[in-house]
């Protein structure tokens, strides 16, 4: 390895490893706060706590390691082009391909070993860490009977209005709901005036004395007539004492691992196994629910009377082989079990919601694995041109900046998982659609960085925006690059400006006459009229209103197909299922005629360019898909560009 990969990685290195143990440690503490009323309270020993701390800390990774990229590429390579190190390396000849080698090979060894930890490890603290929580919960708090709220301890709910005593042993109107192993609910209801707490501090048997009060027992029994009387027992008594035996209270076995049933706990192995099954029962208990709503029409009965003939032929009706009696009894079986049947698929598609619920969340943590991998590799080289580009290290803006881009992928990943959960959108692509907007950008920045240009090219943003709004200043106008002066030219009338253009006269001067004819309100149809023109700028002229007009009738497609979305949003949010459905086709419809709008419009617009001579480039069907939602930003740019073209154009075919 040469000195200068050694310097970048050692640079890259120190700062990923800072990163990293402080987002690690910010997580941890946050994660501690996550769960604190489930630890706090509970005397649990030092090592329960390692243990919690030590399962929860691989949980976060999925988080922090993506960011820690982010943040480290850009404070290093910020770094590298505020202190002029890429500005020397650039002299030598070395590029920033050539800079981010070394890095991008360490990248590549984190992302294989990212893939084997989310296969191996992840699992296994998700486990341990689930099962963890589910033995402390089990753990009792310490005990204490507060006041005006009930208190749980063993298999007694206690609530007490008021204790006195110098140790608070004294009760005062107490209640107290008994809980049954062999019934759940409260059965067992007692009240008292008062109370007292009777211990030792070396035993674990706590006694409980009650002093004038009612117990109350509801007795269940098997017989629907008795139910219907609600028996119950009520007994009064002066003194009852109840006996807690406290040895077992906070006997839990942290090493307990009995939950095994959750799919993030899966490797990839066993996460494929376990989604060949669910897909294996639900087409099976899709069948069975089938096989069961045939059966319910009972249509056996009504033909047990028939005697069909194999050999006759009937063209007719099928209701016109039964009487009267057997059409009535015909449409009241029918009417009888379409209303049954309605009610039990109801009842029915929860349950089916909720498995297909559990398949998704499956299949989205099988390819969470190989998503982790892939986000790092892709977030440095988010990371490290856009540092280039910025060239700014250290902790402020880079911080900003990696916050905002990695929150804007985590809320996309989040809010496609969520919508996938009922089917809104296919799981696969739910977890892949953060990575798939990321990539485009990624891409863009690193070809920016390569280039050595700007973040952003402002004058291609904001003059085709001056352009449509009229926004020019006087010297802009009135002032060429050249630096004469031509305010004369605002008091030209229209013909003076058409002879203007005809005569000798430098190509911006023209531009600035035409530009002020247009200003004037004249359209281009009354501008060429009056010019004498070479015969091939008709063909160009036809050739610009073919591409305007697929341009403008896409983004009138556009603008329907938007209204179409929110109006299915709407429907669906106000319980309209049919209405949304219709206008989500609608939507589909409309993208499709919209993406053939596109393609022909820019297959115009390439002929266009071929007129007028300049350079074409290609877009692949892949790219004018993922244009489709910012098809009016395109439209803007690409009106712009071959108004502008035109304009050149129209000079330079003038004779």
């Amino acid at each position: 390895m040469k000195i200068l990969d050694r310097y970048i990685l050692k640079s890259y290195l120190q700062t990923f490893f800072s990163v990293l143990i402080i987002l690690m440690f910010i997580f941890i503490l946050q994660s501690v706060w996550l769960y604190i009323r489930e630890l706090a309270g509970k005397d649990l020993a030092i090592t329960v706590i390692l243990k919690f701390l030590l399962y929860v800390t691989p949980t976060l990774i999925p988080l922090i390691l993506p960011l820690t990229i982010l943040l480290a590429s850009i404070m290093v390579f910020g770094s590298f082009a505020e202190h002029y190190e890429f500005a020397a390396m650039k002299s030598t000849g070395i590029s920033l391909q050539r800079a981010m080698r070394s890095i991008s090979v360490f990248v590549l060894i984190l992302a294989f070993l990212t893939l084997l930890f989310s296969n191996y490890v992840l699992p296994w603290a998700n486990f341990n860490f689930y099962n963890l929580r589910k033995n402390i919960a089990k753990e009792q708090p310490a005990m204490a009977i507060a006041e005006g709220q009930f208190n749980q301890i063993m298999d007694l709910n206690i609530k007490v209005q008021s204790k006195t005593g110098n140790k608070g042993q004294y009760l005062h109107d107490v209640i107290i709901h008994q809980k049954q192993p062999k019934r759940r609910g409260n059965y067992t209801v007692i009240k008292a005036k008062n109370g007292e707490i009777l211990s030792d501090e070396d035993s674990n048997m706590l006694s409980l004395k009650l002093f004038d009060g009612y117990y109350y027992d509801e007795i269940f029994s098997k017989k629907p007539k008795k139910q219907k009387t609600k028996p119950h027992v009520k007994s009064k008594f002066e003194t009852h004492t109840i006996n807690v035996d406290l040895a077992d209270l906070n006997q839990v076995d942290y090493d307990n691992k009995s939950y095994n049933n959750t799919y993030n706990m899966l490797t990839m192995q066993e996460l494929v196994t376990s989604i060949d099954t669910l897909k294996k029962e639900e087409i099976l208990d899709v069948r069975q629910f089938s096989q069961q709503v045939f059966n319910r029409v009972n249509i056996q009965t009504l033909f047990k009377d028939l005697r069909p003939q194999t050999d006759s032929v009937f063209n007719g009706k099928v209701l016109e082989l039964l009487t009267n009696n057997q059409k009535l009894q015909a449409y009241n079986l029918a009417l009888n079990n379409l209303n049954s049947t309605n009610q039990v698929i109801d009842s029915k598609m929860k349950s089916f919601q909720n498995k297909r619920k559990n398949l998704n969340k499956h299949i989205r943590a099988f390819h969470d694995k190989y998503l982790l991998s892939l986000a790092c590799i892709i977030l440095f080289f988010v990371g490290a041109p856009l540092g280039a580009l910025i060239r700014k290290g250290g902790i402020g803006l880079p911080l900003v900046i990696a916050i905002l881009i990695f929150l804007t992928y985590h809320f996309i990943g989040i809010f496609a998982k969520n919508s996938s959960n009922d089917n809104s959108i296919d799981p696969v692509l739910a977890t892949w659609v953060s990575s798939i907007i990321l990539l485009p950008f990624s891409i863009y920045l690193t070809s920016r960085a390569t280039k050595d240009r700007g973040l952003f090219n402002m004058d291609g943003l904001l003059v085709p925006l001056k352009r449509l709004f009229n926004i020019k200043s006087k010297q802009a106008e009135m002032v060429t690059d050249e630096g004469d002066n031509l305010f004369y030219l605002k008091d030209y009338s229209k013909e003076q400006l058409i002879a203007f253009l005809e005569e000798d006269r430098k190509k911006a001067h023209k531009l600035l006459a035409l530009y002020i004819l247009k200003k004037q309100k004249i359209s281009l149809k009354n501008i060429t009229k009056n010019l004498k023109l070479k015969p091939r700028f008709n063909a160009i002229l036809n050739q610009y209103y073919s591409v305007m007009k697929w341009a403008k009738l896409g983004l009138w497609i556009y603008l329907s197909a938007a209204l179409s979305l929110v109006g299915h949003f709407i429907c669906k949010n106000n319980k309209l299922p049919e209405v949304s459905e219709g206008l989500f086709y609608l939507t589909f419809g409309l993208a499709i005629i919209l993406a053939v709008c596109i393609i022909i419009s820019k297959k115009q617009l390439l002929t266009f360019k071929k007129f007028v001579n300049q350079t074409t480039s290609y877009k692949s069907f892949f790219m004018i898909v993922l244009s489709l939602p910012f098809y009016p930003l395109d439209f803007l740019f690409t009106a712009f560009a071959v108004k502008r073209s035109l304009d050149r154009t129209l000079i330079e075919n003038i004779e």
